[in-house]
């Protein structure tokens, strides 16, 4: 089955810095914004959520730094970004605003979509924007990197997006229409590759170095970011974006390679929670809440008769029942000091326990996985 953007419930567009800026001048390039902005107005008439990661601050932020010629010193690009971000982020405000959507900055490193703590604050934050009908726009927060800074890495933290947040499709939109055997600018018997269902090493060496100087990361950073997509049961296309509607020509056939996962987000997400992660702990219910579980409910606190071991929010931890039996695993809501607090109360007296407002899950159905047969 050929996925689609009319099918997608949640999309990351990730922009490279050639689409937004003028290669030369870096001067914004408004006009194509716009037909961006109406297209993601058009998906969300439908109900969809659509994420941007955009590349571009540092090609705006030195036209304006008057850092014009010559390759950046990495204080120079920082400076630059931090330039460059606050004007890219109007731009989006603008242009968004002509249709009534709302915009959010978003800045990551990769290190926040890696330490879970900060992982589930950032997957927190950016569900609370989608949920309030407002666009996030991320972009990799230069201004802090501590290594050096590549333009088109924003292809990797796209994919790093497009998983933690278990969209359906990335889009990256892109100075050229997909994967081909050979470099299509060298090469006039370039045969393109409409889809692939596998990264193997044949498809790993089609990349080549097909990039512009503005944004340099090529094929290769977009190889990389399928990989990690399709792994977590999403799907990916590179589009041609130097267009003036490049989401509404992709909907309409316009050439493009699809990267075709054979999973879902959830059905990827509850794999990895099965076998990839080892448990810190275990919470202990009763025979009432592993009922619940059956029916596709979370787990309250109001379940659960015991904590065992030491973990922290969003770590594994098993569901044991019966005679200690392990029947699932989970990611916990809340630290194991935390949870022995609430065991046994309603979800409505978390707040006057703990003295802060948390979640009225302790473990929620998304992120929970169970073993029937090993139930009471």
């Amino acid at each position: 089955m050929q996925p689609s953007l009319a099918n997608a419930a949640r999309t990351v567009v990730k922009i490279g810095s050639a689409l937004l800026a003028d290669p030369e001048t870096g001067a914004l390039n408004e006009a194509w914004l716009d037909g961006l902005a109406r297209d993601v107005a058009r998906l969300r008439e439908r109900g969809k959520d659509v994420l941007i990661v955009s590349s571009g601050a540092i090609a705006i932020g030195r036209r304006h730094l008057g850092l014009t010629s010559g390759a950046l010193r990495l204080e120079e690009m920082q400076a630059a970004a931090a330039c460059g971000q606050i004007r890219l982020a109007h731009a989006y405000q603008s242009a968004l605003a002509r249709h009534s959507i709302g915009v959010a900055q978003i800045l990551l490193t990769h290190e926040d979509t890696e330490a879970r703590r900060r992982y589930l604050n950032a997957r927190s934050t950016i569900n609370t924007l989608l949920s309030l009908e407002t666009v996030p726009v991320i972009n990799e927060n230069d201004t802090v990197a501590t290594s050096e800074i590549r333009f088109g890495d924003n292809d990797r933290l796209a994919a790093r997006v497009a998983v933690m947040m278990s969209a359906d499709l990335l889009v990256l939109l892109s100075d050229v229409d997909g994967l081909y055997e050979s470099d299509p600018r060298h090469d006039e018997q370039a045969r393109w590759i409409p889809r692939v269902e596998r990264i193997t090493p044949e498809i790993e060496a089609m990349a080549g170095d097909i990039g512009t100087p503005s944004a340099a990361g090529g094929m290769v950073t977009k190889i990389a970011a399928a990989k990690h997509a399709m792994a977590a049961g999403c799907h990916m296309v590179i589009a041609k974006g130097a267009v003036e509607r490049p989401l509404a020509a992709l909907e309409g056939g316009a050439r493009s390679t699809w990267f075709v996962s054979t999973a879902t987000p959830r059905a990827a997400r509850k794999s990895w929670i099965a076998s990839a992660l080892e448990p810190r702990g275990a919470l202990v219910i009763d025979d009432g809440a592993w009922r619940a579980l059956l029916q596709g409910r979370s787990l309250l606190p109001a379940g659960v008769k015991a904590v065992e071991g030491a973990f922290e929010r969003g770590d594994a931890v098993a569901i044991r029942v019966g005679q200690g039996r392990e029947a699932g695993r989970g990611l916990v809501a809340y630290s194991a000091a935390d949870a022995r607090r609430i065991v046994g109360h309603k979800s409505r007296e978390i707040e006057r326990i703990l003295g802060y407002r948390g979640r009225a899950e302790m473990v929620h159905r998304d992120d929970l996985v169970l073993d029937e047969e090993q139930g009471p």
